[in-house]
């Protein structure tokens, strides 16, 4: 399958899992990006802006919501262009500001994430230009309540972030953390449905064209976890700790799966949706599963990324 051409002024850097895709616009007076990938890939993250940007600045930079990999290089791309302004939900601004990083859920989660700050704020049901174009800012609730979409209603391009991929959508976070949210991803597929995008560009993962099949497998995944949730909360996991061995790529298995055990999340999964089960077996069952899967593998005493 081919991938849809994107109108002329983005660039679109596909980064994997660890990190989130970022978006530049360089078509209009100020040039701007959306989403700076997970902070042990800043590096990476500069020399792609740098190198499309050809000695422009950075006038701003704009996230879809504030998981780690997706914002997680914005205080390198803040020190890199101090002139930068940087646009951010409206949801979790105070505790932007006055930096809590367990509300932010990276400590709870055991990710890093660097101080940044912010100026704005991204209001939905407004306008904002990206490059030459003026963007549609939608909420996107249910994998994180304070999420954003963008949509450009000219060429029809949806920048989903995480509410919506070419196979599914991000993990609700919620759910593991006792909210209800399932119907809150239904009601975000439903919004993408009405909108009716040409093309997307997912948070993770290549650009596609949009097909009411996208959507069903959307659907059908989420009925599967509202009627299961034991299985939500098993793959979350799962993810939770595909990421952090994407970031550490080598440690012995008894290292990382004592960081599990020590990290708040898989506690509150572990004692929510598997109580009966201790915690490290239950981690080190895990772990032996992605290697089952093919995601991992074992050498010796170690585990590396696969």
């Amino acid at each position: 399958m081919t991938t849809p051409t994107l109108p002329g002024g983005m660039h679109v850097f596909e980064r994997g899992w660890l990190s989130s895709n970022n978006i530049l616009f360089v078509d209009g007076e100020d040039s701007l990006m959306v989403d700076s990938g997970y902070c042990s890939h800043s590096a990476q993250t500069l020399s792609l802006v740098e190198a499309a940007l050809g000695g422009r600045s950075l006038d701003f930079l704009v996230n879809t919501h504030l998981h780690s990999d997706h914002c997680g290089g914005n205080a390198a791309l803040q020190a890199r262009y101090p002139d930068m302004e940087t646009w951010i939900p409206p949801g979790h601004a105070q505790q932007v500001a006055q930096w809590d990083p367990v509300a932010l859920t990276y400590q709870p989660t055991g990710q890093l994430c660097p101080r940044f700050g912010f100026d704005q704020t991204l209001q939905p049901g407004t306008q904002v230009p990206f490059g030459a174009s003026n963007w549609q800012v939608h909420a996107a609730t249910g994998h994180d309540p304070h999420s954003l979409v963008f949509f450009e209603p000219a060429e029809r391009v949806l920048i989903s972030a995480d509410a919506l991929w070419e196979n599914g959508f991000g993990v609700v976070f919620p759910e593991l953390e006792g909210v209800d949210a399932f119907a809150e991803v239904a009601a975000t597929l439903d919004m993408i449905e009405r909108l009716a995008p040409k093309t997307v560009i997912p948070g993770h993962g290549r650009v596609f064209a949009y097909t009411p099949e996208v959507l069903a497998r959307a659907r059908q995944r989420l009925d599967a976890f509202v009627s299961n949730p034991v299985k939500h909360a098993h793959h979350a996991a799962k993810v939770l700790l595909k990421f952090k061995l994407l970031e550490t790529q080598r440690q012995s298995f008894d290292e990382f799966t004592q960081w599990a055990t020590r990290t708040p999340y898989f506690m509150l999964l572990n004692e929510q949706f598997f109580g009966s089960v201790p915690l490290r077996p239950w981690i080190e069952h895990l772990c032996l599963e992605l290697v089952s899967a093919g995601v991992a593998r074992r050498e010796g005493a170690y585990l590396l990324n696969a």
